[in-house]
């Protein structure tokens, strides 16, 4: 069992950074690759980006790629995503998911969720 708790989350003009990270407790983190997903109001959960249980490979959605940065530190059991030039379109609630996969970007793949944080973006 693995519990997932997400933070750094907030309001940010358009243009600015954000990086939200992703502790976890239960058991160790490297036992799982990890992924973040959003959801914003009136739309699906989408794949935002996921790293191998290394940190060796990392894929990122069309729409965050270039800007987005998922990392994880295993030694301390934490997953980040720095953002940067946000955009109003990025306003969504992220979520940190592990999967037992090597690596994974559809939600029913992921075995465990965090609560979510809030990212808005103001134009």
């Amino acid at each position: 069992q693995v519990q997932l708790v997400e933070s750094g989350g907030g309001l940010v003009q358009a243009g600015g950074s954000l990086r939200l990270s992703c502790a976890a407790s239960g058991r160790t983190l490297s036992s799982y690759a990890m992924g973040w997903f959003r959801q914003a109001p009136g739309k699906e959960r989408e794949f935002v980006a996921t790293i191998t249980k290394s940190g060796g490979t990392t894929y990122y959605a069309d729409s965050v790629k270039g800007r987005f940065t998922i990392s994880r530190e295993n030694a301390r059991n934490t997953v980040y995503l720095q953002m940067n030039s946000l955009k109003p379109e990025d306003t969504a609630v992220y979520y940190c998911a592990a999967t037992r996969k090597i690596v994974a970007s559809r939600p029913g793949d992921y075995d465990y969720w965090g609560q979510g944080t809030q990212v808005t973006v103001s134009s």
